[in-house]
Formats: C-alpha cells, sequence, structure tokens
C-alpha cells in the first residue's frame, strides 16, 4: 500500500495520489486526512412566524459564525499540522518514509499570571466499542497542543459508554488509554460527567444515548423525561423531577450519578489531582444546568424562539402541586403558564412574556418562575453536595456550565433565560443565586458564548452576548466564585481571539484584579490543523497566557508563533513531481 492510502486509510476514505504535494505540504495534508469530521452547518435564518424573512442571518442558539478561513497553506505556519502528521507516520510504516529527527521548542507554560487554555477533545473520542477513536491522530494532535502551550484538554466521560448495559457495571476501556496519554505528553485534563445524551444539539458531531437500561426504564415510564405542555417528551436527560425517586433499577437519578462518580474516582486515584484536575458535572442537556426548552432535534425549535417551559411530566407538576398548596394557592398548582407561546414565538406574540402586563410580572407569575428556577438550582445542590464529598481532598476541582443565552436579552422578560430555568429579567438577577449557590460548594462557574460580540448577532431579536457576560461576570465576582469560560461554536479568526481575551481579563469597571480561572477552546478538530488557523491560535494561546500583559500586540505574537514548533528537516519525501490542485 502506498504512502496516499495509507494516510487515507487513518480517515476511513482513500487519498488520491495528486492529493499529496511536496515535502513541505505533506503534512498539513495528511492531517486534514487522519481526521474525517464532518463540518456542522452553523448557519440559519432567523424566522418569526406570520412575517416576512428577517434581513440577519445568525447562527444557532449562543453561537457565532466561522469568519475568515485559510488563504492558502502556508508550510512555514503549518507548524501544529506538521507535529500532527508526523507523530501520525512514527507510527504507521512507510516504505516510502525517511524518518528525520524531529525537534520540538515547547512554550513554557508555567505562569505567574494569565489564562490557563484549554481544548475540548471531539465529541466521539472514544468509541461505542470503548475504545479510543482516531489514536494515531489524537496522539499527534495532543503533541502538537503541549507543543503550543495549551494546559489541558477537556473531554466528555459518557455515562451512556461507561455504564452502558447494566447498572453498576463500568467500562473505562478508551478513557483509560486518553487519560494516560494526556498524562504522556504532560497535559492536564478537565473531566466532564456527561449524564445527557449526545446528538440533535448544536455541533452534536455524534451520538450517544443514554444507557440501555435507563432508556428502557423511560420507555416504561415516559413521565421520567421532561416534558412540554403538548406532551412532547425530551430524551436529551432524566427528568430532574425524580431526582430522588428509586425509578431507575431501584436507584435514584442521584444516586446513579454520583456512584458512577465514585466509580471515577476510585479507577482513576491514581491520576487525580494532577493529571485530571476538573471535574465538570454534568446538570442537564448538552451538560448544562438548564431545561431543554430549546431543542433542535427534528426542527422543534429555531433561533431565536423563546423556547417551551419544560415542567409537564407528572414529578414536576407534583412538585409545582405541592409548592402551590405551601404558597396558599392550589389553584397554581395544576399547570404552567398556558399563555406563553410555543417554542418560535418572540416575546411579544405572547401574553406571558409581552413587556407590558405580561404574566412574568403578576403574582402567579412570579411564584411560577420562582419555583421553576428554585428546583432546577436544588437539582445542582443534590449532584454537587455527593460530588463534593467525593472528590474532597483529592486536589480536583468540580465546575458546573451555564447556557449562554443571549437572544432577547434586551427585552423586559428574557423569555428565552426564563424557560431555560434562569429567572433572569430586566428587574431581577438571575446568575447571583446561580453564583451564590455554587460558591456554596467551592464549585467554579463556567460560561459560554465568551467569544461574541453583540453587533455580530441579530439586533432585531434584541441579542447580547456582551452584556449577559458583564452581568455573569459582576455576579460572580460578588458571590466570590471563579469563572471559567468557553467559546460556543469553533471560531478560528481574530476578532473572536480579542473579544475572548478581552473577556478573560474580567476588567469590569476598570477593576484588574481577578481574570477568568481557565478558558476551554472549542474544539479539536482538522480546521484548528489549517496552517492559517493554527498560527492563529498559537499566537492566542501565547497571549492568553500573558492576558494582563497588553504590550504586546496580538499580530506580533501570532508572528512568533511559527517558531514553537520546530521540525528539523522535511517530514516525508515524496515521488518528484506530486502536485495538488
Amino acid at each position: 500500500m502506498n504512502i496516499t492510502h495509507q494516510i487515507g486509510a487513518l480517515a476511513g476514505t482513500p487519498i488520491q495520489a495528486e492529493s499529496i504535494i511536496n515535502t513541505e505540504t505533506t503534512a498539513t495534508a495528511s492531517a486534514a486526512a487522519v481526521w474525517k469530521t464532518p463540518t456542522p452547518n452553523i448557519r440559519c435564518k432567523i424566522t418569526k412566524p406570520d412575517t416576512a424573512e428577517q434581513k440577519s442571518q445568525p447562527t444557532s442558539p449562543c453561537r457565532s459564525p466561522v469568519l475568515g478561513a485559510s488563504n492558502g497553506i502556508r508550510p512555514d505556519l503549518s507548524v501544529a499540522c506538521r507535529a500532527f502528521a508526523t507523530e501520525t507516520m512514527d507510527l504507521v510504516s512507510f516504505d516510502e518514509t525517511t524518518e528525520q529527527e524531529k525537534t520540538y521548542k515547547e512554550v513554557n507554560t508555567v505562569k505567574e499570571k494569565g489564562v490557563p487554555v484549554y481544548v475540548m477533545m471531539p465529541l466521539d473520542s472514544v468509541t461505542t466499542g470503548n475504545t479510543v477513536n482516531r489514536r494515531k491522530a489524537m496522539n499527534a494532535s495532543l503533541q502538537a497542543l503541549k507543543s503550543a502551550g495549551v494546559e489541558g484538554v477537556m473531554m466528555d466521560v459518557w455515562w451512556g459508554l461507561v455504564e452502558r448495559d447494566t447498572p453498576g457495571v463500568y467500562n473505562w476501556g478508551g478513557y483509560t488509554e486518553l487519560l494516560e496519554m494526556a498524562k504522556r505528553h504532560g497535559l492536564k485534563v478537565q473531566a466532564v460527567m456527561s449524564f445527557h445524551q449526545c446528538g440533535g444539539n448544536v455541533g452534536d458531531s455524534c451520538t450517544v444515548p443514554l444507557p440501555k437500561w435507563v432508556a428502557e426504564e423511560v420507555h416504561k415510564d415516559q413521565d421520567l423525561a421532561y416534558t412540554d405542555q403538548w406532551g412532547r417528551r425530551n430524551y436529551e436527560y432524566v427528568s430532574l423531577g425524580c431526582d430522588s425517586i428509586p425509578v431507575l433499577k431501584g436507584r435514584t437519578p442521584v444516586q446513579c450519578y454520583s456512584d458512577f462518580m465514585r466509580a471515577f474516582r476510585d479507577n482513576f486515584k491514581h491520576l487525580l489531582g494532577d493529571t485530571i484536575v476538573e471535574m465538570q458535572v454534568g446538570m442537564g442537556p448538552a451538560g448544562e444546568l438548564r431545561y431543554p426548552s430549546y431543542p433542535e432535534q427534528n426542527g422543534t425549535w429555531r433561533f431565536p424562539g423563546i423556547g417551551a417551559f419544560q415542567c409537564y411530566d407528572k414529578y414536576m407538576l407534583s412538585s409545582l402541586k405541592a409548592a402551590a398548596e405551601a404558597a396558599g394557592k392550589p389553584e397554581w398548582g395544576s399547570t404552567g403558564p398556558t399563555d406563553a407561546g410555543e417554542y418560535n414565538n418572540w416575546p411579544e406574540d405572547t401574553q406571558f412574556f409581552k413587556k407590558d402586563g405580561g404574566g412574568w410580572t403578576c403574582p402567579y407569575g412570579e411564584f411560577f418562575l420562582s419555583w421553576y428556577s428554585q428546583i432546577l438550582l436544588d437539582h445542582a445542590e443534590r449532584i454537587l453536595s455527593s460530588a463534593k464529598s467525593i472528590f474532597e481532598n483529592t486536589g480536583v476541582k468540580i465546575s458546573v456550565k451555564i447556557a449562554g443565552i443571549h437572544w432577547h436579552y434586551g427585552t423586559r422578560s428574557h423569555a428565552p433565560e426564563l424557560t431555560a430555568g434562569y429567572y433572569n429579567t430586566r428587574n431581577r438577577d438571575g446568575y447571583l443565586p446561580i453564583a451564590q449557590m455554587l460558591a456554596r460548594y467551592g464549585a467554579i462557574f463556567n460560561f459560554t458564548c465568551i467569544e461574541m460580540r453583540d453587533h455580530e448577532q441579530p439586533q432585531d431579536a434584541l441579542c447580547a452576548p456582551e452584556k449577559l457576560v458583564r452581568q455573569v461576570a459582576l455576579a460572580t465576582r460578588e458571590a466570590e466564585v471563579p469563572l471559567a469560560g468557553e467559546n460556543a461554536l469553533p471560531r478560528y479568526d481574530e476578532n473572536a481571539h480579542e473579544q475572548i481575551l478581552q473577556a478573560s481579563s474580567l476588567n469590569i469597571d476598570g477593576n484588574s484584579n481577578r481574570e477568568m480561572c481557565a478558558f476551554t477552546y472549542l474544539r479539536m478538530n482538522p480546521h484548528l490543523f489549517q496552517p492559517d488557523n493554527w498560527r492563529r491560535f498559537v499566537g492566542f494561546v501565547k497571549k492568553m497566557n500573558e492576558v494582563k500583559s497588553p504590550d504586546r500586540c496580538l499580530e506580533q505574537v501570532e508572528r512568533e508563533a511559527g517558531h514553537f514548533v520546530h521540525v528539523s528537516r522535511p517530514l516525508v519525501q515524496e515521488p518528484s513531481g506530486a502536485h495538488m490542485h
């Protein structure tokens, strides 16, 4: 088998011989080859019922467009691709390859200031067969990330893979190898306890359902799934309404989550605090502390719709009934708001969310929103209480991810935040109670959409991600909780990097005494290793590592990026005359 077909075999697709070029660009080409990942379609049109199509075409929820593409392959900037491809080729025998000495100059990641950067790994890093996916590409990628000065990686540890077949039987297979791989490269790990299903949300490139035995119980009792007022079930995450009821083969959902975390701790105790430094505990769909109020699957919801309340399973309704009786208003306990519109309405289309005299301002509305948001906080406390005791004295930090719901933020009611469970309005700070709850458990507040700018978003939907991030930063400052960030969708352009740098500095009201405790970059994929994208990324990481030292511009840092990883001689010797179209 010749070299082109061996590289292609790693991706599952043969590469034509003419697609390999000279020695300088082979690495870049093979980097893209070994990673065969579909590019998500992140553009969508705003649609508003019964109106003409809007002018702007925003991205999906808390998302930003990918701006700027590679301006052509620049061999001198393809540092990560070189490391990536060289490592891959070292692990595969090529008759046509002459192995050359490689010299890597790593960025010094020991720093007294700045924001450490982590990179989110592919969702399918571990296969359904519990092995490492694309092992050779993964190993080379981790080496490239380390060379660029990245602190570590974030990986999803899927409940549906590890405890898939039998309750209490855990197969850590691929994770054992992946964590050892990270340790070998000197990378720290943020492990996500992913108790949700993968598939159906923005950016989901694979499908990982809940464990089979959980799905069996949900099939028998559909009320274990979150439910909207029309009876539509959502199977992404077990309803918090049954958190403390033994509905899963004799265990409560919270017991299942606790047993899983305990098994993880016991299995990887030798890595805790050293390699594994953070445990992000999944609390809902997409691993976020929220309700599945804006499900994209099957076209149910489209950006920037207000979403819908998810409190109509029998367990949630039982809680609502009890709360209404305790408040002396039993008539409030039979149902949620019936005038809150549908998923794709806008606030002013509805009686409940409209700015003047909307139901959200009346006593019933305030009672319902208080209950709906409080039981979400109670859910988080139940799991955090367990997580804290399990990981106490291990050197592992606990974090919780909160969704960046920025659309209609400029309205009075903040409808999309309300349906997701964040009681945040023009008159009420919904993020301070979350921050204060996290403070009680010493947990990190992890927030998304850090890369977005207000003017990039559709102003007819009154999107304001920058204002939202500022509000969250103020809430975490008041609650004295560490704030970490993520970008919502892959961005490789300087505008996004500059926005992240600015937001990470937490320079609010001229107060720059604190900064984000970490930033997680989404995501490791072939696009990240394209030459221009990689050059910008390495410069961005270096700038983040010295975020409070703005004396050098980002462009200057990027020019230096080409020197971070150096390969002394050509990686692969190709037959003369090879070229790329």
